[in-house]
């Protein structure tokens, strides 16, 4: 399993269920990100922005459909409800407020993994499954998440990965520091500078032969940074 493996946030308040879908992903080489109520939900969608998010409906601080709403504000990461609620009225509000798919309790271990592979599938096929190449050196493969530096893949968190990924997508544009912030963090985090810094500092250590002096990942004083487009 590699660092930038999927991140799975979990929002569910059975801590038997939780168990049990822990053991499903990590067994598939899934990370497990986890929180018991809707407003820890909302907090580590925003603070960790997993790859897809295992949304129950019925949490104790309320509905989970909440959750849905406020991570649509920002955010299209593909969310599947598991709940016990198995009317077609709760699935239809469910899907309608935004969410990718449901699954009812309760499931199978390989039910669940199958749901979870096709949701992420469907998010990587909004990527395009772009394969670009950075210079002569790098090369970033956004559907199959990984990044290779002069043919030896090189390991990167969850962040750095899509901190990399956000500037691929808009390659020769400035990006500015808010803009960043907001993608890649969430909303919240938009005077946060200095995780911005640290962590394109740490990207340049990993891929550019002279991180004092980059080639790729520019900075644009005072406004962000651009990731150079070469011809």
């Amino acid at each position: 399993m590699t660092d930038i493996s999927p991140v799975v946030l979990v929002v569910e308040d059975e801590a038997q269920m939780r168990t049990f879908v822990r053991i499903a992903l990590e067994s598939h080489g899934f990370q497990m990100l986890e929180a018991p109520t809707a407003a820890e939900g909302i907090r580590q969608a925003r603070s960790y922005t997993p790859d897809l998010v295992l949304l129950d409906l019925g949490l104790p601080d309320g509905d989970g459909s909440k959750v849905t709403r406020r991570i649509r504000e920002y955010s299209s990461v593909p969310i599947l409800v598991i709940s016990a609620r198995g009317s077609e009225e709760s699935k239809i509000k469910a899907l309608d407020e935004g969410a990718d798919d449901y699954l009812t309790k309760p499931f199978g271990a390989g039910e669940l993994m199958a749901r979870i592979r096709v949701a992420l599938r469907k998010a990587s096929s909004r990527d395009g499954q772009a394969v670009v190449r950075i210079g002569d050196d790098i090369v970033v493969d956004l559907g199959r998440r990984t990044v290779t530096l002069r043919g030896e893949e090189v390991h990167l968190t969850p962040i750095e990965f899509k901190l990399l990924a956000t500037l691929v997508r808009h390659a020769g544009s400035v990006q500015t520091h808010h803009q960043l912030l907001e993608q890649v963090w969430g909303p919240g985090h938009e005077h946060q500078m200095q995780y911005l810094r640290v962590y394109m500092t740490q990207l340049r250590h990993k891929l550019e032969r002279e991180p004092a002096r980059p080639r790729h990942l520019l900075t644009e004083t005072g406004i962000g940074y651009r990731l150079r487009a070469d011809p």
